[in-house]
């Protein structure tokens, strides 16, 4: 049997501004979120890849999510997160940004401390649910969105991070976990514009 090669949603901007984005999907994997999320990036002009790092377990429609989850091992996840930086720089990327959501801001969170490995230049983390299990050095500027009311990230574990990395960690006291995702009944339209608003500024100033 061929071996799979990682599947990737690519958005391409119509102005281009030198820069890339890696996209990590959350849990549920590649969803028309992530994809929606790609677009608009691109719309601001940077080249977006979207990898499905659940495609060695059955890709998005694997209905038990939590055996994809737990089946991405560290060197996967590092081979995938090279793969995809490798399709942006291929494309004439010449810094890379990295952002993601829930167990992709985990994944985003690993990139910032391989970043050197990785050739990473900037970090945003959208509640990641293991952060507080996998605290380390960064080694790229790093911003990590987190929600005060988050049902699957602990406060506890909120608060192991915001002392760990002090001023990077932003919290959205009122807001659900998911609350970028538009269309669910977590999605908080507030703090998404302001997250937003934030990814585009701390990118603009890193990557371009």
């Amino acid at each position: 049997m061929a071996e799979l090669v990682l599947p990737c949603f690519t958005a391409t901007a119509f102005e281009p501004n030198g820069a890339g984005v890696v996209v990590a999907h959350e849990g549920l994997g590649m969803t028309t979120h992530v994809m929606r999320f790609a677009e608009r990036l691109a719309a601001e002009g940077y080249a977006v890849v979207a990898p499905d790092f659940f495609f060695r377990t059955g890709g998005p429609k694997d209905d038990d999510f939590w055996a994809s989850i737990r089946a991405v091992t560290p060197e996967q996840l590092y081979e995938d997160l090279a793969t995809a930086i490798g399709s942006l720089r291929a494309q004439g990327s010449t810094s890379i940004g990295v952002t993601g959501f829930c167990m992709g801001g985990t994944f985003a969170y690993c990139a910032a401390k391989w970043a050197d490995a990785l050739g990473v230049d900037a970090v945003v983390a959208f509640y990641g649910g293991e952060i507080a299990q996998q605290l380390g050095d960064l080694r790229c500027p790093t911003l990590l969105l987190f929600a005060g009311c988050d049902e699957y990230v602990p406060a506890h574990d909120v608060a192991a991070v915001q002392a760990y990395h002090g001023d990077a960690v932003i919290v959205y006291p009122n807001s659900q976990h998911s609350f970028m995702r538009d269309g669910t009944a977590n999605y908080d339209r507030h703090a998404a514009a302001d997250a937003w608003s934030r990814l585009l500024v701390f990118f603009g100033e890193h990557l371009r």
